[in-house]
């Protein structure tokens, strides 16, 4: 799903954010990525979904080579992947039922599939009952509940998520994670930045721990492995 081999970045600045990774992330798995802040994470995020090029290296994307593909290429790259943020990026003029519907529109999906499949998705979050509602009239849990129904609403492969509980008060951020592993149940690979320690150290997932660049720690049922 996700290759690195020997993957680099150095931007125009002269700034080093990555050094020589070598990673595999495999179908079906749940990885937290952990370490301090400006070690390499958002780097390593927005490299998935080509946001962020390699300078040097090998990144495969579920199938797809990163360095070699076109710009025509990248949005159906982007099509199997689904991205939820800190914080939400949602329409502020479109209710949740249509900020969801927006990621299939794009798509051109068939009004009537779109329709079956925006209902499923705010189900699975728990939010059928506020379709007509606004971002303004949800809470910050609800608001990632419709970003995350969006991340989903095409079906991807592999979903990323940066610090999507870090707006999120503890017993929220819970509730976010419960939605996170049942979508990784289905068989989707969710690969997540954190620095929520008590998520990464009850859930004992992979934990891929990133410090100045580099592959410090990555182990099968990890913890957090910092103070706070």
């Amino acid at each position: 799903m996700i290759h690195m081999s020997e993957v680099s970045k150095v931007y125009e600045n002269g700034s080093s954010a990555l050094n020589n990774i070598n990673i595999d992330i495999e179908k079906g798995e749940f990885v937290f990525l952990v370490g301090s802040s400006g070690a390499g994470k958002s780097t390593f995020i927005k490299m998935i979904f080509r946001e962020v090029l390699p300078s040097k290296g090998q990144l495969i994307i579920n199938g797809r080579n990163i360095m070699t593909m076109k710009e025509e290429e990248v949005p159906y790259l982007r099509r199997g992947l689904g991205i939820v943020f800190q914080d939400y990026r949602l329409l502020p003029d479109k209710n949740v039922y249509e900020n969801v519907a927006f990621a299939m529109q794009v798509i051109e999906a068939p009004r009537r599939e779109m329709q079956k499949r925006v209902n499923s998705v705010l189900e699975l979050v728990g939010l059928r009952d506020k379709l007509k509602s606004l971002p303004s009239q949800l809470s910050g849990g609800e608001q990632q509940r419709v970003a995350i129904a969006r991340a989903i609403v095409n079906s991807p492969m592999i979903v990323i998520a940066d610090e999507p509980t870090g707006n999120l008060d503890p017993d929220t951020s819970w509730e976010i994670m419960k939605i996170f592993e049942r979508i990784n149940k289905s068989g989707t690979t969710i690969v997540m930045a954190t620095h929520d320690k008590t998520i990464v150290d009850a859930m004992k997932k992979r934990v891929i721990a990133i410090e100045d660049g580099c592959i410090i720690r990555d182990e099968v049922k990890g913890a957090y492995g910092y103070e706070d």
